[in-house]
């Protein structure tokens, strides 16, 4: 009986108590069965939030990124709320923008993609930078640097630019970042290696037998930044432009990509080239490297080292050995070795002048700024200098020939005074024949102007390729006639006057029987006219008849 009166019911217990608690008790238990199936069905329907941080090019040049990324031309036709799209802000600073990625049926969403722009590697800029990178965002977050092919010589010195400052911004992290960084370069590393998953979701084939993923090559992955970088080169139409005007050839174009290609591999990025008008892997290879894939239509991602203005180089592809393949004769060692220097310089760049280059319009133009930085005191046999000595611009060039310390986007053109200019002239001028004099002596000049027969009685004494041009004419002319005004005249006769008359000039005959010849030719002269105007009085008055 003692153990039954120990024995109670909850039920009786809840019941024999006040009947408000109970219902209170009921409610908070529906509530939160409410609460957990309404967390369950919102994150289920949460999308995937991936982060593009976008460095370098123009504002417009951004756009264009944005809108080959988005779709926009299909999108306008598909979607209904097409004026609802979100807007590029983009001109000052940091700028952001994000679109919605779509399935191939354009219907379900599979991420959201957050876009943030920067234009210009100021080192003021990285504060902005930073808070963008946590250790919840950094494995979602890719790097995108832009290049255009109006000025390729740039390339080299643009990348390295970005990518000191976003070393200086990766290193300034807390030690969670720091490992999480780690972690997403290990798995980036070795994916496609020995199995697993490629980047654009197919199954890679295995390497090895035993599974294990191959090392890493010469000269790849030595300078991982943590984040995934692509490298999107855009207006590849201009490669054209550069051929036509520039007198670009293949070599030149296979240098600028086995350069890209070399340094590009030391870090794990990846390279494409792009043009607007024309569609290209540019959205698979950015979807790709964020992981985000269709559930419906597979897209294989393929590299392409053939098509010039059509370059996509995945990461975990490339290799030194496919590098010199393009083109014999590029040192892909000392290349990859040289870059390693340029990543040791410091950030901004202190110049000669004590000033320092962050980037930043000095007042005068923003390409002053580039012109300016090419007087830095790189490296010796840095990858920057190399790879501008083997592309070079071909604007410095020309200012270079002209001896003139300006920038190259001036309009004006400053002519020098004409005094200064004509004594400059003159000094060259007096020079040449100096050494014209020196050569083939002060009388070679004159004899030029010598008389024909003068000429004639030296001519023995002159060496055959010597002699002057007259004299060797005079050789060749054989006994030519012709009519002049209806009067036979003899070609040697008229030699012989025009040599007379060039050796006595214009002076009066000097003796008495040349005065009588003279007079007699003059007599001649005027009966051969006389009757030369005779013949065509005759001839007139005849036909008249």
């Amino acid at each position: 009986m003692a153990g039954n009166t120990n024995r109670y019911s909850s039920y009786t217990t809840a019941s024999v108590g006040s009947g408000s608690d109970g219902k209170n008790g009921e409610k908070a238990e529906k509530k939160d069965l409410w609460s957990s199936m309404l967390d369950g069905v919102a994150s289920a329907k949460r999308l995937p939030e991936k982060n593009i941080i976008l460095l370098g090019g123009t504002v417009d040049s951004q756009r264009e990124f944005f809108e080959s990324l988005s779709n926009n031309e299909l999108r306008r036709t598909l979607d209904r709320n097409a004026s609802r799209m979100p807007p590029v802000a983009n001109s000052f600073a940091l700028g952001y923008t994000y679109y919605d990625v779509l399935d191939a049926d354009q219907e379900d969403t599979l991420a959201r993609i957050s876009l943030y722009t920067l234009t210009n590697p100021s080192p003021s800029f990285a504060s902005l930078l930073k808070p963008l990178l946590t250790p919840q965002t950094i494995p979602n977050t890719l790097i995108v640097i832009l290049l255009d092919w109006s000025q390729p010589w740039k390339w080299m010195r643009q990348l390295r630019e970005w990518i000191l400052l976003l070393r200086t911004v990766l290193i300034s992290l807390s030690h969670e970042c720091m490992a999480t960084m780690e972690e997403v370069m290990l798995s980036w590393r070795d994916r496609g290696r020995g199995g697993g998953t490629n980047l654009d979701g197919t199954t890679a084939l295995p390497v090895a037998d035993d599974g294990v993923a191959l090392p890493p090559g010469p000269g790849e992955w030595e300078d991982a930044l943590g984040i995934p970088l692509c490298v999107v080169a855009q207006n590849a139409e201009k490669m054209e432009y550069l051929e036509k005007t520039q007198s670009w050839k293949e070599e030149e174009f296979d240098v600028v990509l086995q350069f890209m290609r070399t340094v590009l591999l030391r870090h794990g990025a990846s390279l494409i080239y792009t043009t607007p008008s024309l569609p290209s892997q540019l959205p698979s290879l950015i979807h790709s490297s964020l992981g985000i894939h269709s559930l419906l239509k597979k897209q294989p991602l393929k590299h392409n080292v053939i098509d010039r203005d059509k370059i996509v180089v995945p990461p975990n592809w490339d290799s030194w050995g496919k590098i010199r393949v393009l083109r014999e004769g590029f040192d892909v060692e000392r290349v990859s070795n040289a870059w390693t220097a340029d990543l040791d310089q410091p950030f901004p760049h202190r110049q000669s002048n004590g000033n320092t280059s962050n980037g930043e319009p000095n007042g005068e133009s923003g390409e002053a700024v580039h012109d300016q930085e090419k007087e830095d005191d790189d490296p010796q046999g840095s990858t920057v200098r190399l790879y501008e000595l083997s592309v070079q611009d071909p604007t410095m060039d020309a200012l270079q020939l002209a001896g003139r310390d300006t920038h190259s986007t001036e309009l004006e053109v400053k002519s020098e005074d004409t005094q200064a200019f004509l004594g400059k002239q003159l000094k060259q001028l007096e020079t040449f024949k100096k050494q014209h004099d020196e050569t083939f002596g002060q009388d070679f000049g004159s004899s030029r102007n010598k008389p024909f027969k003068k000429i004639e009685e030296d001519e023995g004494a002159l060496d055959p390729y010597t002699r002057p041009t007259e004299a060797k004419v005079l050789e060749h002319i054989g006994p030519v006639q012709f009519n002049m005004g209806g009067i036979q005249v003899d070609a040697d006769d008229m030699v012989q006057r025009l040599k007379d008359r060039q050796a006595y000039g214009t002076s009066e005959p000097s003796s008495p029987t040349d005065e009588v010849g003279a007079e007699a030719n003059a007599q001649m002269d005027t009966e051969n006219l006389q009757a030369f105007f005779q013949g065509l009085m005759n001839r007139k008055s005849g036909t008249g008849k």
